[in-house]
C-alpha cells in the first residue's frame, strides 16, 4: 500500500509540474518621464498543456496538441508592430513611448521548447526578431529631449471647410519632427510645395487688398500656431511677417506670423544647444489646433505681454472678390471689416530669476473693408 501511495504521489507532482510549464517572452520597455529615461520590463507567457507535455516527454519530440498553442501564439506576437516614439500627457506628466515590433522565430522557439521539456525545466523562452522604430524613445534621450518646453494654440472655430482641410494638411506636414541645435526652422521649407500634389486644396488669401482663391488657403493658422510655440520656447527670430490687417482668427493681435512663399516665410533658430522635437495636434469638434516644443531643460522662464494697441484707423471701403455660388445682383459676405492699429507684444527671458533678454514684437495693420463675394459677371469687380 506504501508503494502504492508513493508511486501516485509521484504521479500528481508530475502532471502538476507539466501543468505549470510556461512560454515565456522577455523584452523591455523605455520611457521618457520628468526628464528621466527609464527602462522597464516586459514579461508574456503562455501555458503549454500538461498532456501536451507529457506527450512531447514519451515520444522525445514536440507532440502535435502543441501546435495550436504556437499557431496562437505567434498571430498574437506577429501582431505588435513598431511605433516610434511620441509624447503623451498623462496625469499632468508629458511621458514618452514607443514600442517595438516582434516577429516570432518559430523554429528556435520549438527547439527551446523541446529541450527544456526534456531536461525537466518548467520554462522556455520564446525568440522574437525585434523591430526597433526608427524614431524611438533611447533616440530622444540621446538627442537630449527630456522635456516639454512649450506650447502654441490657436482657435480656428468658424473657418469654412477648405480652410480646415489645408490646416490639417499643413498641421500633419510639422507633426514628429527635429529641429537640430544651431538649425533655423524654415517653415516654407518644411511645409514643402502647396498645391493639390501634395493635398492642399484652394481657399481664400489675402491678394491685391481683397481675398482671392488660391491653394493653401488658411495655411497661416498653421504658421501662427507653430511661431506662439516657438516663441514661447524662447527662440530667437530670423524672419517673421505679420499680416496686412487684422485677422480674428489669429487673435489675440500681433501674435501671429503670416506665410506666403517665397517671399514672406517664417524662421527662427535653435539655439538651445540639443534637438527641439515638434508635435503637432489638433481637435476637429473644438476647432483648435496646437503644437508642443519638446527638448532640453534650459531654465528658461519666458514671460510674453497682452498685446499693447495703438493708433486705431477706421476700416476701409468694402471690396468685391467673384464668387460663383452667389446669384447676379446679389452679394455675400466672406470677411468682415476691421480697424487699422499698432500691436506691441513683449517677451522677457530669465534664467535663474535674472533678465537675460527682452524684445518686442511689433505689428503694424492697415484698415481693411468688408469683403463680399459676388457673381462673378458682376460689375462691381471691374
Amino acid at each position: 500500500m506504501k508503494r502504492l501511495l508513493t508511486t501516485l504521489t509521484l504521479a500528481l507532482v508530475a502532471t502538476a509540474h507539466a501543468a505549470d510549464f510556461k512560454l515565456i517572452l522577455k523584452d523591455e520597455a523605455s520611457t521618457i518621464r520628468k526628464g528621466e529615461l527609464k527602462t522597464t520590463p516586459i514579461v508574456k507567457s503562455w501555458a503549454v498543456p500538461a498532456a501536451g507535455v507529457q506527450a512531447t516527454r514519451k515520444v522525445k519530440r514536440l507532440s502535435t496538441t502543441i501546435t495550436p498553442i504556437l499557431d496562437r501564439m505567434e498571430k498574437t506576437i506577429n501582431a505588435r508592430k513598431p511605433k516610434p516614439a511620441v509624447f503623451r500627457n498623462v496625469g499632468g506628466s508629458w511621458v514618452a513611448t514607443d514600442q517595438t515590433g516582434w516577429t516570432l522565430d518559430r523554429a528556435a522557439t520549438k527547439a527551446n521548447l523541446l529541450k527544456a521539456i526534456l531536461s525537466g525545466k518548467d520554462t522556455a523562452q520564446v525568440e522574437v526578431k525585434r523591430a526597433v522604430p526608427d524614431r524611438s524613445v533611447k533616440l530622444l534621450a540621446q538627442r537630449g529631449v527630456l522635456w516639454h518646453v512649450a506650447a502654441g494654440s490657436s482657435n480656428y472655430a468658424g473657418s469654412p471647410d477648405f480652410r480646415e482641410k489645408n490646416i490639417l494638411v499643413g498641421a500633419s506636414k510639422l507633426d514628429n519632427f527635429f529641429i537640430a541645435p544651431g538649425h533655423e526652422f524654415n517653415f516654407n521649407e518644411e511645409i514643402g510645395q502647396i498645391d493639390a500634389s501634395t493635398g492642399f486644396v484652394k481657399g481664400f488669401v489675402i491678394s491685391g487688398g481683397t481675398l482671392s482663391k488660391e491653394d493653401g488657403g488658411g495655411i497661416c493658422q498653421v504658421s501662427t500656431t507653430i511661431f506662439r510655440a516657438l516663441y514661447q520656447a524662447g527662440l530667437p527670430i530670423t524672419e517673421r511677417h505679420e499680416h496686412s490687417h487684422r485677422v480674428k482668427y489669429y487673435d489675440p493681435v500681433g501674435f501671429e506670423a503670416t506665410v506666403y512663399a517665397p517671399s514672406k516665410n517664417l524662421r527662427m533658430k535653435n539655439d538651445t544647444g540639443k534637438h527641439l522635437f515638434i508635435q503637432a495636434g489638433w481637435d476637429t469638434r473644438a476647432q483648435t489646433l496646437r503644437f508642443d516644443v519638446f527638448g532640453a531643460n534650459t531654465g528658461r522662464t519666458v514671460n510674453i505681454s497682452k498685446p499693447v494697441i495703438t493708433d486705431f484707423k477706421a476700416p476701409a471701403d468694402p471690396s468685391y472678390t467673384p464668387d460663383d455660388r452667389v446669384a447676379p445682383g446679389g452679394r455675400r459676405l466672406l470677411d468682415t471689416p476691421m480697424q487699422g492699429m499698432t500691436s506691441v507684444i513683449t517677451r522677457t527671458i530669465k534664467v535663474k530669476g535674472k533678465v537675460t533678454s527682452r524684445d518686442t514684437l511689433k505689428s503694424v495693420y492697415q484698415p481693411w473693408g468688408a469683403v463680399y463675394g459676388v457673381n462673378p459677371k458682376d460689375k462691381r469687380l471691374n
